[in-house]
């Protein structure tokens, strides 16, 4: 089999809407990473200093050796960056969620008795702020384990949400089999949340942010005064509550960093920022964990028959007549890279077109004879295919008077004799006048544009066929 994992579809043209409470235009997320005394550094075991996310221009970590200057950034977050951005935060009452490192959060007791009085939520971004890109899965589900048990030792409850950021490709699927955590960020995916089945566990994903984000503060392309953050974070807070107000609420995540956004040159953009956003009325500042909670209420996960993720058997067995008569679309089709875009109507017929279409023309020939004449001695005979007869019947050709059904007749049997084959048309886009009509006027036609007419008909028809039974 050959799959495709990922998901290049999503909610597609039509994302479901996401009825915030009092029926919010936008939700904001304002994240707060707290990772200051969780990087890389070897007071803390690692092999080399930290080189990632600070004020120094080009900075790269120092194997070996502790780096004074990086060190003396990220005790700035702690130290001052986090107090100006908890008083600005608490001043206004605006809920924050923070994604804590497990090692940072032990050593910063009185920042996580101040983030707790003030109701904020505290999510775990791992156990260190190190790079898991090349961690072995069996480490990695180690220190996920680990993270978890620290923070819940050192908040006094469990995390429930969970963020690596500098994540591998096994990071989500074994943040989610844990089962332990309400929410995942782990991707930048969309504007709304969004399911993920990891084998019985359908995980709830909310998608995070690396360009509403302070981080670009520290790279390329990157924020130089607090002016561009603000313009950044005013255009899309506008694009997204012109959305809202069109009936497509979204949500909007801001990524904030102690020792980034809490210099003053720069907390003011986030100041004037909130200023705009704060004067609109039906914008729902919260948490993660109370969007995910209203999510998963408002938005059950359901799992559905998914035809990427068939054994060839169940495939051939619900598709195999999705072509009249003509299974070997259907088992060819298994043979294709298929994913999760073709899980849908509109992604299954088009890989059962493209085998379709590729097929040799005598193959493509056996598939048009094996449509039967519309209202003809099969018909009569109630020998139709199901789907063939709930079709016919759509267009009112299973109730046809006597001079309609001997027109019929008539002219599948001038069609057959010029052509070679049925006339095929999706009945379910006509109605009877309309297939009398097309049939006459296609009569007419020479058989090469027939034959490329019908066979147009052939993947339409399995395309609404499909749409009764995939979403």
């Amino acid at each position: 089999m050959k799959r495709y994992p990922r998901n290049l579809t999503g909610y597609g043209a039509t994302p479901p809407h996401a009825a915030w409470p009092n029926g919010a235009k936008l939700a904001i997320s304002l994240v707060l990473n707290y990772e200051e005394g969780g990087e890389n550094c070897l007071l803390h075991g690692d092999a080399a200093s930290e080189g990632f996310l600070s004020d120094i221009p080009g900075a790269a970590p120092w194997p070996g050796q502790r780096h004074w200057n990086m060190e003396s950034i990220y005790d700035y977050g702690a130290r001052a960056g986090f107090w100006r951005l908890h008083r600005l935060f608490t001043a206004r009452n605006l809920p924050v969620t923070i994604y804590g490192v497990a090692t940072a959060l032990a050593r910063n007791p009185e920042q996580v008795a101040a983030m707790k009085a003030a109701d904020w939520e505290v999510a775990s971004h791992g156990l260190k702020w190190i790079e898991h890109r090349d961690m072995p899965e069996a480490e990695e589900r180690a220190a996920i384990a680990e993270a978890i048990r620290l923070h819940t030792e050192v908040l006094g409850t469990p995390p429930r949400g969970w963020y690596t950021g500098r994540a591998s490709l096994n990071t989500v699927r074994l943040a989610a089999e844990t089962g332990q955590f309400d929410w995942i960020s782990d991707t930048y995916d969309d504007d709304l949340p969004h399911w993920m089945e990891f084998g019985p566990r359908d995980q709830l994903i909310l998608p995070y942010t690396l360009e509403a984000n302070d981080m670009r503060f520290a790279t390329a392309p990157g924020w130089v005064t607090g002016a561009d953050f603000e313009t950044y974070l005013k255009d899309a807070f506008d694009v997204l509550y012109a959305e809202g107000e069109a009936g497509a609420p979204k949500m909007l995540s801001i990524g904030l960093h102690c020792r980034l956004i809490g210099r003053p040159g720069k907390i003011a953009g986030l100041m004037r920022f909130l200023d705009h956003a704060q004067a609109h009325d039906g914008v729902w500042f919260a948490r993660r964990i109370d969007i995910a909670q209203h999510w998963a209420k408002t938005h059950p996960h359901q799992r559905l028959p998914r035809p990427s993720q068939m054994g060839k058997e169940d495939f051939v067995t619900r598709f195999g007549g999705i072509y009249e008569h003509s299974q070997w679309v259907a088992e060819r089709a298994f043979d294709l890279e298929l994913g999760p875009a073709h899980d849908s109507a509109t992604g299954l017929a088009n890989a059962l077109a493209r085998v379709f279409r590729s097929a040799p023309q005598e193959d493509r020939l056996a598939v048009l004879r094996a449509h039967p004449d519309l209202a003809g001695k099969l018909a009569a005979a109630k020998r139709l295919t199901a789907e063939s007869t709930q079709e016919q019947a759509s267009a009112g050709l299973d109730a046809l008077t006597d001079d309609e059904r001997a027109l019929f007749q008539s002219l599948n049997t001038a069609y057959v004799d010029k052509h070679g084959f049925p006339f095929i048309i999706a009945v379910r886009d006509n109605t009877k006048a309309t297939i009398l009509s097309a049939f006459q006027a296609r009569l007419a036609n020479d058989t090469e544009t027939e034959f490329a007419t019908a066979c147009r008909q052939v993947e339409r028809i399995a395309e609404l066929r499909l749409k009764e039974i995939l979403p």
